[in-house]
């Protein structure tokens, strides 16, 4: 059996939408990479309408529409996002069964 492209956890789906709910222009939420910080791969989300979703894969999965960027289908293959509330904030977390080291600071990855 095949890894799915990329999962949402349930407290994910519920954050997402939640974001999406204020910002209504917005169809739904599109994950991507840039080469930034000291692993070399950090991961984007950004809000999108039609006119943002080309050359993207979409995954239609859920109560919005989630597009991962196709620059970065092969190296989220398999990914879960989730999302957690901590004592000191709350933030979106990645588990990248390709990734194979991360920064010190969490903020980026190598795969």
């Amino acid at each position: 059996m095949s890894n799915p492209l990329f999962t949402l956890s349930k407290m994910a789906q519920e954050q997402i939408s939640k974001l999406l709910v204020d910002n209504n222009n917005a169809i739904g939420l599109k994950i991507g990479l840039s080469t930034k910080g000291c692993a070399g791969l950090s991961y984007t989300m950004e809000y999108v309408n039609e006119s943002d979703v080309q050359g993207c894969e979409l995954v239609n999965d859920y109560k919005f529409p989630l597009y991962i960027d196709n620059k970065a289908v092969m190296y989220v293959i398999g990914t879960e996002m989730d999302f957690i509330k901590e004592d000191y904030g709350e933030r979106f977390v990645f588990k990248n069964p390709n990734q194979t080291s991360e920064c010190g600071c969490g903020e980026s990855f190598h795969v």
